[in-house]
């Protein structure tokens, strides 16, 4: 395989689910699924032993669930991106899967199209969420969206506007990468965008931050 090969790890109790992701990401060049697991706690294990960069990850599961799976694994080191796709699209999962890390999420009936671009932009850091989860999320408050950025949400999205990496936000805020990307996914559901470039195009447009 190239450098430049992304490596999945697949994770959901059903095993005709494992199998159906396995043979949709087979023909997609740089994209290895190098392995799966049944449940949490096996995910942990297989994200230590196999090394992915980005590991499916569905909920719902006997056992250890995929929420205390991702907030076990986004801690490791390197630490590979968690990308949820599950059938759930409550306010609840979404917000425990954000909360613990995960880098998007996706819901099953997503197009392989666009669940294949979605693990490209997990591998490279970048966040993104279905368009009804965004939609979903952004639903929970009715207050106007320039109370509902933090501080902390607007320093990053001005350095989203420069061009900087996940990683060289982190550095300079002093805040983990995970954490860098779990602020991104709020400024998401916030602005109601699916994406890094229309959340700077939304802030710039609203006046929240200044254009680059």
């Amino acid at each position: 395989m190239g450098a430049t090969t992304i490596r999945v790890l697949i994770v959901d109790d059903h095993p005709v689910v494992r199998e159906g992701l396995r043979g949709m990401l087979a023909g997609e060049p740089g994209l290895d699924v190098v392995g799966d697991a049944g449940e949490g706690e096996e995910a942990v294990r297989a994200a230590i032993a196999l090394k992915p960069d980005v590991v499916l990850m569905d909920l719902r599961m006997p056992g250890t669930d995929g929420v205390e799976a991702t907030r076990r694994i986004v801690a490791l080191a390197p630490a590979p991106s968690v990308l949820v796709l599950t059938t759930y699209d409550t306010d609840h999962d979404i917000l425990r899967a954000v909360e613990a890390g995960a880098t998007g999420y996706l819901l099953k009936d997503t197009p392989r199209p666009e669940l294949v671009r979605a693990l490209r932009s997990a591998a490279e850091g970048s966040t993104v969420l279905a368009p009804t989860v965004a939609a979903k999320l952004l639903g929970r408050s009715r207050t106007p969206v320039h109370l509902e950025l933090t501080a902390r949400e607007l320093d990053v999205l001005s350095l989203v506007a420069t061009g900087k990496t996940n990683a060289e936000i982190g550095k300079e805020l002093f805040i983990g990468e995970a954490t860098v990307k779990t602020h991104l996914l709020h400024v998401f559901a916030k602005l109601g965008v699916d994406d890094r470039t229309a959340a700077v195009t939304s802030a710039i447009a609203r006046g929240l931050i200044p254009a680059p």
